[in-house]
């Protein structure tokens, strides 16, 4: 396997996901939660990451094609979801749902970022997913797929290495700047999100 392609794809993906981007975002998101609430998250997120990435590289072209849904379509639906998770962050919407709570066994079991928004689509994302899709395209065969793989369980392991250290960023921070950092990150959640349905409706030639 050609070199270029290995380094090329580590770039493409590690760029496309951000691990130390996601980081100060996985603290933002689990704000409150004990570090083996934690580290259940991280893993979750990162495992149900990669189920996703491995079948949109595996069967990706087939399974969009198949129900008739483009990737610009793909992105626009992602984006509307990030844009309804920022605004959770902006307002505040996760802490005071949590201050709701008696104790750590009350917890709201459907207040788990762990799959939405962390794995999908903040970790597989449309461009992660659109990223597996042409990587497998350009080296076909067993072997292409192996090594797209390896790299993204390469760039995943790195995502979930820096979400085990969030909780160090987060008391380096205190209550004060968690709380600026979450505002901040959500306003730029909310800019990313809108991206996201720009980018789809360019590409359907309704908006440049």
């Amino acid at each position: 396997m050609d070199v270029q392609f290995v380094l090329s794809a580590f770039v493409t993906l590690f760029v496309i996901i951000d691990p130390l981007g996601m980081t100060p975002l996985f603290v933002a998101l689990t704000r409150g939660a004990s570090r083996e609430a934690r580290r259940s998250i991280a893993l979750r997120s990162c495992f149900v990451a990669f189920l996703v990435l491995t079948l949109f590289a595996v069967l990706g072209d087939k399974i969009l094609n198949y129900v008739g849904i483009s990737m610009p379509a793909f992105r626009v639906a992602g984006g509307i979801l990030l844009f309804l998770t920022a605004l959770d962050m902006l307002f505040e919407r996760r802490t005071k749902r949590r201050e709701d709570q008696a104790g750590p066994s009350a917890a709201d079991p459907t207040d788990d970022p762990s799959v939405f928004p962390l794995a999908i689509p903040l970790i597989a994302g449309p461009g992660a997913l659109a990223s597996m899709i042409l990587l497998t395209g350009e080296h076909p065969g067993i072997e292409g797929l192996a090594v797209t793989l390896g790299v993204m369980m390469a760039v995943l392991a790195l995502v979930f290495l820096l979400f085990l250290v969030s909780s160090l960023l987060e008391r380096a921070m205190g209550q004060t700047g968690t709380n600026v950092v979450s505002r901040i990150l959500g306003m730029l959640l909310a800019a990313l999100s809108v991206q996201f349905v720009m980018d789809g409706l360019a590409a359907f030639g309704i908006a440049s």
